[in-house]
């Protein structure tokens, strides 16, 4: 699977895991949905080497969930690390 569906997978994982972030998340949906694919290409490769993915094929359930719990992930640690104090 090349990087372009990763980073379509990855777009709707994001939009997927801001859907589910309790309150509001500093920076703005694009920078979100920016910060999802980062965590859902994580999440994506994570399944993969655990062996829940099908040979890095990302449409099925496993990959899609431990895809979104990255994305969550990498938005709480953007989100803590820009927080106004």
């Amino acid at each position: 699977m090349g990087i372009l569906a990763w980073i379509i997978f990855g777009l709707i994982v994001g939009a997927i895991a801001k859907l589910l972030m309790p309150g509001e998340q500093g920076g703005g949906w694009i920078v979100t949905i920016i910060l999802g694919i980062i965590g859902a290409l994580v999440g994506g490769f994570i399944a993969g080497a655990l062996g829940i993915g099908d040979d890095g094929n990302p449409w099925d359930f496993g990959t899609i969930a431990i895809s979104v719990v990255g994305a969550i992930i990498v938005i709480l640690i953007y989100g803590a690390l820009t927080r106004r104090r």
